[in-house]
This record gives structure tokens, sequence and C-alpha cells, in this order.
């Protein structure tokens, strides 16, 4: 894993310039943005921006991100547009992931469309334009049909592991 990303025991580690948390007491109502990585582990109902976002285990995210990396283990509903997606085991993402590299560790949840693409930031026409992420009841055009790179739909959450 990249520097950039910190696990709760290097949180006494001084910060690098850019980066931002935003913490569990704390409700976003609004569109966040930065230039560094963002830890947020509070509350967001609207999209963010930055270069890395890593979401906590109990954070929600309401919305959509545009971020080179993203890590998540709390909740997120919306889309996700980054070049490295990790789903950690404690995820539960409902929503549209456009990535170039996705990792789903065992355990997490992850509901919605998976769209691989050369350049997932982009604001291309696939994203709905209200923000919403698609609902899984529609249609979906076969791959066949389509001129993008093909998606793939899932609706699973791995069992855990157990190991004695």
């Amino acid at each position: 894993m990249a520097d950039t990303f910190r696990h709760a025991a290097d949180a006494q580690a001084p910060r690098k310039l850019g980066d931002s948390t935003i913490g569990e007491d704390l409700k976003i109502i609004g569109n966040v943005s930065s230039k560094g990585e963002i830890q947020l582990e509070g509350h967001v109902h609207g999209d963010v921006s930055c270069v890395a976002l890593v979401l906590g285990e109990n954070a929600k995210l309401e919305g959509n991100v545009i971020a080179e990396e993203v890590v998540i283990r709390g909740r997120l509903i919306g889309s996700i547009r980054a070049l490295r997606v990790t789903l950690q085991s404690m995820a539960h993402v409902e929503g549209e992931v456009y990535h170039q590299s996705l990792a789903l560790e065992q355990g997490a949840y992850f509901e919605g469309r998976s769209c691989r693409s050369d350049d997932p930031m982009s604001l291309g026409g696939d994203a709905p334009a209200n923000g919403a992420a698609a609902k899984p009841s529609e249609a979906v055009e076969p791959a066949g049909q389509r001129k993008d790179k093909p998606s793939h739909k899932f609706n699973r959450s791995l069992p855990e592991s157990h190991t004695v």
C-alpha cells in the first residue's frame, strides 16, 4: 500500500501538507475537495474530489468520488472514479465503480456495476447526470452492442474465512 495510506496506529505521526481528516463527530452536507489525501471518518452527503481517499470503518459517504486512489472500509452510496480502488473487508459499497484496478477483500460488500477504464477519472457520459448511482433494476445494454469496455455486475458478499 502506498505511503499516503496510514493505519489508525500511525495517526500520531505528523501529517503531510495537504492531508485532511474529517473526524467521526463531523457531518458535512455539500461537496468536499482537496489537493491531497482525505481521511474520512465522519459523514459526508455530497461529492468528494481529492488525490487519495480513505473512507474509515465507521464513515458514511453519500455521493460520488473522484480520486487517483480510493480505499473503502466504511459505507459508500454513489459512484467512484479512480485509478486504483480497494474495497476492504468492512466495506459496503452500492453504486458504480470506474477504475483501472479494482481489489475486493473477502467480506467486502459490493452491489452495483464495475467498469474498467483506461481513463476512469474523466467525466465522460458513463455516469448519471444527476450524480445518483444507477439502480440495480435498470436494464444494462449487452456488452456486444456497446462500444465501451464490458462491465460486470456484482451483488455478493463473500463469507468471512476462519482459520483454526
